[in-house]
């Protein structure tokens, strides 16, 4: 077992390296979190971790084959992947004008974190780019042949640390403070989070 403490180590370093990279996943769970509060931000938290653990899944298990085999679907899935993102940039971007939700609005939408679950899990699963990520890390640091309970730890971690850095990244944009500097600069605020998932929508939508 202590032959793999090392490895482990390195993927695990090298994921949270990679979630506190910006990216669309973070502005997503930071306005969530700063106009909706904990409970809605945290079902987005599981979005994210459940989809990373699927592309990490996807990488122990050869999903790469299958995209040597239908190059047109590991392109499908990037462009899909920028619409949505042009979409929530679009949406952000007509309702930067709105007030500020309040502290009664923030509590009745964290009843229902459907939504915000559903849009994270669809903006980590339409970036291939991960898989890829992982696929790199793995062959760089471990065996092509493991024990089973090396590949579901491998899965544990990812999404603990998923679930850790980005809860982090909650507790912080839901706090007090941020909330009062977001009711103050609200418009411009959420014009440039428009304008950076725009950005990446558009990057995604580019070839590669």
């Amino acid at each position: 077992m202590s032959e793999w403490l090392l490895p482990l180590a390195s993927v695990a370093v090298a994921n949270i390296l990679g979630a506190m990279s910006p990216g669309p996943a973070f502005v997503l769970i930071a306005r969530t979190a700063v106009t909706r509060g904990m409970g809605p931000a945290m079902a987005a938290i599981l979005g994210l971790a459940l989809g990373a653990m699927l592309w990490t899944a996807a990488a122990i298990w050869g999903l790469q084959a299958v995209f040597a085999t239908l190059p047109w679907l590991q392109r499908a899935l990037p462009f899909a992947g920028g619409l949505f993102l042009l979409y929530l940039a679009v949406m952000i971007w007509r309702h930067a004008r709105d007030p500020a939700p309040t502290m009664e609005s923030a509590r009745m939408a964290a009843r229902s974190g459907g939504g915000t679950f559903l849009h994270a899990f669809l903006i980590q699963v339409s970036n291939p780019k991960i898989m890829v990520f992982f696929g790199s890390i793995f062959m760089a640091v471990l065996p092509a042949q493991m024990p089973l309970w090396v590949e579901l730890t491998i899965l544990a971690m990812i999404f603990v640390n998923e679930f850790a850095w980005y809860g982090i990244v909650a507790t912080v944009f839901a706090s007090a403070p941020a909330r009062a500097a977001y009711g103050r600069a609200k418009t411009w605020i959420d014009r440039a989070m428009a304008g950076l998932l725009g950005a990446l929508g558009i990057r995604l939508l580019l070839p590669s």
